[in-house]
């Protein structure tokens, strides 16, 4: 490079430097080492990116710090004391509530004994014998009915028809063209196994005591001052039998009579309470019960419907059901059964209403089927195509299935008052049945049960004034048709021809459609 050329470069090199001296330094520019012992500069490029946080130091605040702060010793006392009355108002609280608790008065169930608590079920051994006397086939048969007895539900079972009928001056005596002693001895152990007692029905006998009957209270019987009757019933009893059975229409039928038996029973010491008299009520009123006042007989069995030979009527169904509604429990406890025969579409009432009424149900076979029981069947059943029958048979299963878990659910429904209601219905066709609804309210405490029925053959809709100071809505339970579920308004509840509801009675406010 010439001369010339390079001191021109020098120079414009020496200019720029000149500029750039005093001004902060910049991206690119040189910078002159610093000094180590001067203070570092502003420069960006000289300062660092990252400066480190002030560390700070913790201490443990003192006591008169902590005094201070919570404003004073006073303010702590103050605070303190505010705390414990707290806990100790609350604790008032609690005890005030448990109190209430314990001090309300509440429904409290009345003792019940077993036959209040039981279904009896009224069982012929003699259906289940073939030609052949005292064929222990037909026994085993009986026998094993009992496990599906007792899947009903059933407590006990009334055997009837097992003893000779007529004159019986020595007391029951079997029927050996049906069954024998040893036969009935293994009946009667079988039904142990099964958990079933057993009520011996020794209707239609005729027998009378050979010793003079002393009072009621006198429980001193010894086995010399027994009839020959007696000794009969105390051998059947020592047996195991939990009770027997007299009609109110048998000539033997009298106070005498329960008298005698209950100084059997009585001479039992100890296990006297298990035993039971029961009287089969035939008429519309049972004999004597006003004279017997209640203390000779335990159970009264009587029937919702007559017995008749012919198909009772739809009038004559709604009459015996509201008769029976109007008589009540009565003075000694009920048991019910369906009694006489009608037509397939009152069976499942008759149900509703046997299992709902104060009292002890008495199903018979087939009861539990109870579109199948006492029906008149068609000319031409063999038209009837068996699954039908198969389907109603099912529905009626789980119809009396559901009746009978309320029932064990519900003390509305075993120890719960009994109330008759009237109802006012309106109905779009005019019928001729009078009344077409029946209904019956069962109370406990604060639960109630309304149970409908319509015996009408049209659809009924309650009055919205059916009942003043009662639930206005309520919750299905039950109803024959099983499609009923959920809450429901009662001013807007509409029965079905035939057609029976249980259900439970909720209050308005907490009811929401």
């Amino acid at each position: 490079m010439d001369e010339p050329r390079r001191e021109s470069l020098e120079d414009s090199a020496s200019r720029r430097m000149r500029l750039n001296a005093g001004e902060p330094a910049a991206y690119g520019s040189i910078v002159a080492a610093a000094d180590p012992e001067s203070p570092p500069r502003g420069d960006v490029e000289a300062a660092p990116l990252l400066s480190p946080a002030p560390r700070a130091v913790l201490r443990p605040l003192s006591k008169e710090e902590l005094e201070e702060a919570a404003g004073g010793p006073r303010w702590t006392r103050i605070r303190s004391r505010l705390v414990l009355l707290f806990w100790l108002t609350w604790l008032a609280m609690l005890g005030t509530a448990v109190f209430i608790v314990v001090k309300s008065p509440r429904p409290v169930a009345p003792p019940l004994r077993w036959w209040q608590k039981s279904l009896f079920y009224r069982l012929q051994p003699a259906l289940f014998m073939d030609s052949q006397p005292g064929s222990l086939r037909g026994i085993e048969a009986v026998c094993a009915e009992l496990a599906y007895i007792r899947s009903l539900g059933v407590g006990a079972v009334v055997l009837e028809g097992l003893f000779l009928t007529g004159a019986s001056p020595d007391g029951p005596v079997l029927n050996d063209s049906l069954v024998t002693g040893p036969q009935v001895d293994h009946l009667l152990k079988e039904s142990s196994k099964a958990g079933l007692r057993v009520v011996l029905d020794l209707c239609e006998l005729n027998f009378t005591a050979s010793t003079e009957v002393s009072e009621v209270n006198d429980t001193s019987v010894s086995p010399e001052r027994l009839s020959t009757v007696q000794h009969a019933l105390m051998s059947w009893l020592e047996k195991g039998v939990a009770g027997f059975a007299i009609c109110d229409t048998d000539p033997a039928y009298s106070e005498r009579t329960l008298t005698e038996w209950r100084r059997v029973i009585r001479g039992l010491n100890e296990t006297c309470a298990d035993r039971i008299v029961l009287v089969r009520q035939t008429g519309e009123e049972l004999n004597s019960t006003r004279s017997f006042n209640g203390s000779l007989v335990e159970v009264v069995m009587r029937s919702i419907l007559p017995a008749t030979h012919h198909i009772l009527s739809a009038q004559e169904v709604a009459e015996s059901m509201e008769a029976c509604l109007r008589e009540g429990a009565g003075a000694v406890w009920p048991s019910w059964t369906m009694g006489g025969r009608t037509s397939s579409e009152f069976q499942k009432l008759l149900l509703v209403l046997m299992m709902t009424l104060p009292g002890s149900p008495a199903l018979q076979p087939g009861d539990e089927l109870s579109s199948t029981r006492n029906v008149t069947l068609p000319e031409d059943q063999d038209d009837v195509p068996s699954s039908n029958t198969d389907r109603e048979r099912r529905l009626a299963l789980a119809l009396y299935t559901s009746l009978s878990l309320s029932k064990a659910r519900e003390e509305a429904l075993v120890s719960g008052s009994f109330t008759m209601l009237s109802f006012n219905s309106s109905s779009s066709s005019t019928s001729t049945l009078a009344p077409p609804i029946l209904g019956f309210l069962r109370s406990w405490g604060c639960v109630q049960i309304l149970v409908v029925l319509n015996v009408g053959p049209d659809p009924q809709s309650l009055d919205p004034h059916w009942a003043g100071g009662l639930p206005s809505a309520g919750v299905f339970m039950v109803g024959t048709g099983l499609d009923r579920m959920g809450t429901v308004a009662l001013s807007a509840l509409s029965l079905r021809p035939q057609e029976a509801v249980v259900i439970k009675l909720i209050e308005a406010r907490s009811y929401s459609e």
